[in-house]
């Protein structure tokens, strides 16, 4: 590691503690599909325990990495010679898993901190070839990530999230177990997507979500303003709560309700 620079706009923490990269690894639950996706690879401890579950087993049977540094491409590929094919040199936010036909494959990573967030909405946009994630994030984000109506830390990513998969916080890890040592903790989640449909559209359910969230004090009925020209507009239900007493499930109602009356 004291041979490779860090780069700062990658915001590069690599994990250095094997026995929680192969509890990551084993939370992988292989359930309707055998491919994995491992975002942001760094120096391969991770990817180093697929492999290893990929030789054991015929339930993980394809492998593909996605970097960004193509210094550490260059290292992948030399560690990972037998991989190297499957070693993709790209930038994760910029990447159509349909250009590899992949169309069921799970996600996995120790997530850059920075992109984080964006990570989830890339995700997001591909759900319907996602059945399963298991990311590290900064311990703050999967806080929020994992949580519910009510709480201060509710908030856009919980319900879009939550909206596709059931989520759950599986362990926080600590900061001495990266290299070079963060300024924060981490936190492994779990993401596995939900059986049933969205019966509304997707991006004006974005849509309301963002807005309501981004005047978050405000009922609804004042943030949603934007939809005031629509017919009957103060008899949707909902509009006088303001977006964190709202469920994933009345946030999907209150979207129908727009969509109808439009």
């Amino acid at each position: 590691m004291h041979k490779f620079y860090f780069k700062k706009k990658f915001d590069q923490y690599f994990l250095k503690d094997h026995n929680i990269a192969k509890k990551i690894v084993n939370y992988l639950s292989f359930e309707g599909y055998n491919t994995v996706v491992e975002v942001g690879p760094g120096l391969g401890i991770l990817t180093k325990y697929l492999l290893k579950l990929n030789n054991k087993t015929d339930s993980c049977n394809h492998i593909f990495l996605i970097e960004i540094d193509e210094k550490l491409i260059c290292f992948l590929r030399k560690i990972f010679p037998s991989y190297r094919d499957k070693i993709i040199h790209r930038d994760f936010l910029k990447w159509n898993p349909e250009e590899i036909h992949l169309q069921n494959f799970a996600v996995i990573g120790n997530f850059p901190y920075k992109i984080s967030s964006q990570i989830l909405f890339h995700i997001l946009k591909y759900n319907q070839y996602i059945p399963e994630c298991i990311g590290m994030f900064q311990k703050e984000v999967a806080k929020r990530i994992t949580s519910r109506k009510g709480k201060k830390t509710y908030g856009i990513l919980s319900v879009l999230v939550q909206t596709f998969y059931n989520v759950k916080y599986l362990f926080t890890v600590k900061k001495k177990v990266f290299f070079p040592t963060p300024n924060v903790q981490s936190g492994v989640i779990s993401l596995k997507r939900k059986n049933e449909m969205i019966h509304c559209n997707k991006n004006m359910l974005f849509q309301c979500v963002k807005i309501a969230f981004n005047q978050r004090r405000k009922k609804l009925r004042n943030s949603l303003q934007l939809f005031n020209y629509i017919q009957n507009f103060h008899e949707i239900p909902f509009l006088n709560k303001r977006a964190e007493e709202l469920s994933v499930n009345e946030f999907l109602q209150l979207t129908k309700e727009i969509e109808i009356r439009k």
